[in-house]
């Protein structure tokens, strides 16, 4: 099975100066933890995750989880105001894309090496998709049980 056979097209992306704001109702609304972030001329240059605004807002947390004494609320109360920052301001550098030919199992073994849920599918820099570990763990799922009924139904003809 190919990328390119499983990749969802329809994209929401986001550019350096989309304010974190309309990215985080973007997510909400379409019910997606990630989006691809584009310049001008569609080739992706990164993508922005709930994890990284959260990380954002709340960078102190795991200091705090080591100390073994926090307050939570406190913590919350004087978090950075992420949602009035841009893109460019969180968006960390590194960036990891398949090939719309590519097999998914290359796509899961780099989301599972870079312990990242989301890759974006580009051919020649150009954004043409994405590819989440849902949609590969759902389309698996999908073969398996496809197959499974298939061969019950060819042994129970031959019965």
């Amino acid at each position: 099975m190919l990328v390119k056979d499983i990749m969802n097209t329809n994209v929401k992306v986001a550019t350096l100066a989309t304010p974190i704001r309309d990215i985080a109702v973007i997510m909400c609304f379409n019910k997606i933890s990630g989006v691809p972030i584009v310049n001008d001329d569609n080739e992706i240059i990164g993508i922005i995750s709930e994890k990284d605004i959260l990380n954002s807002m709340y960078p102190k947390v795991d200091e705090y989880m080591q100390i073994g004494s926090y307050d939570f609320e406190q913590l919350e109360d004087g978090y950075t105001d992420t949602l009035n920052l841009q893109v460019k301001d969180i968006m960390k550098p590194g960036l990891f894309t398949v090939a719309p030919e590519d097999p998914i199992l290359k796509a899961v073994s780099i989301m599972c090496l870079k312990k990242i849920r989301r890759i974006p599918v580009a051919k020649d820099k150009k954004l043409i998709g994405i590819l989440s570990i849902g949609d590969v763990h759902k389309a698996i799922f999908q073969k398996h049980l496809d197959d499974s009924s298939n061969a019950q139904s060819k042994l129970k003809a031959a019965s």
